[in-house]
């Protein structure tokens, strides 16, 4: 399967208790779907992965595939505390067919050779494409490009997702034939200029018809209306940012007709203030609950 395009950070929807709901999930994928998305990236950090059961985990990963039309890419993200946990979740995603699987580097001051070490694991775990993660604020040990280039090296790996502004980093890496999804939603039509093969993102949750305009647009060379739009998304996104993300796109999307719950703690619910506040922003920016079930 050809690995390129958008696909939303998919939130992990929950009950008060903290268990996955599956109806509300499929739901959401089918909107996805319906606007005319290319997969979806399970579990990451929107997903609320890393703070879920292994097994709660597994079952989403399950009904992400069940869930999609064949020819859609479903990424999923097995990142954990533990690396046994990640080999074992990396595992049992690459035999459920997904098109890749993917993990943010292990958490904390580790060396170049140690995430190395984490990421062989790991893909040696896995059936699949595996994505490796570039994401300097969570790992900063790992920032140039040659560096990166390492991990792309360990069998098995085929690209990355990549978070960050420098673009000219960026095109080095895809000069070296890597796959690379942006994961900067601010800045996505300047990373698919700059050679981007797609993009994964927070937001794509609550405008996904928006973000697939914009890459028909960067595909066609429009980067008039591509930049244009691209302001337009970014009305959303710093509306959004005021408040806490994860729990701000859960609360959209429960507007718009599917329950997605709270988030995990110790992450908070909105307040009542503040999900009034949030309404009105949506609203004075035309981004009100029946454009996001559009």
């Amino acid at each position: 399967m050809t690995l390129n395009g958008i696909l939303p950070a998919i939130v992990t929807p929950l009950d008060r208790e903290g268990r996955f709901r599956p109806d509300s999930f499929a739901k959401l994928l089918h909107r996805f779907y319906q606007a005319g998305v290319d997969g979806v990236y399970v579990c990451g950090q929107t997903g609320e992965g890393m703070m879920q059961p292994v097994a709660q985990r597994k079952l989403v990963a399950e009904e992400a595939v069940r869930n999609s039309p064949a020819g859609k890419q479903v990424i999923i993200h097995t990142g954990a505390a533990s690396t046994e946990d990640a080999v074992e979740l990396t595992s049992h995603a690459s035999r459920l067919g997904v098109a890749a699987v993917s993990s943010l580097p292990p958490a904390g001051f580790y060396s170049l050779k140690e995430v190395q070490e984490y990421y062989r694991r790991l893909a040696a775990a896995c059936d699949a494409p595996f994505l490796v993660y570039y994401f300097p604020e969570i790992c900063p040990q790992i920032g140039t490009a040659e560096q990166i280039g390492e991990l792309l090296s360990i069998p098995g790996v085929v690209g990355l997702k990549y978070t960050d502004f420098d673009f000219y980093k960026m095109m080095q890496l895809k000069e070296s034939g890597a796959v690379i999804y942006s994961g900067r939603d601010e800045v996505l039509a300047a990373g698919l200029l700059m050679g981007a093969d797609g993009g994964i993102g927070s937001t794509y949750n609550v405008m996904p018809h928006l973000y697939v305009e914009l890459f028909r647009l960067a595909r066609a060379g429009d980067w008039n209306r591509a930049v244009a739009l691209q302001r337009r998304i970014n009305d959303g996104i710093r509306t959004l940012l005021r408040f806490p993300l994860v729990p701000a796109i859960k609360q959209v999307l429960t507007w718009s007709g599917i329950d997605c719950g709270h988030a995990v703690a110790p992450r908070r619910p909105l307040t009542p203030e503040e999900s009034v506040s949030l309404q009105q922003a949506m609203d004075a920016i035309g981004m009100n609950r029946e454009s996001m079930a559009a």
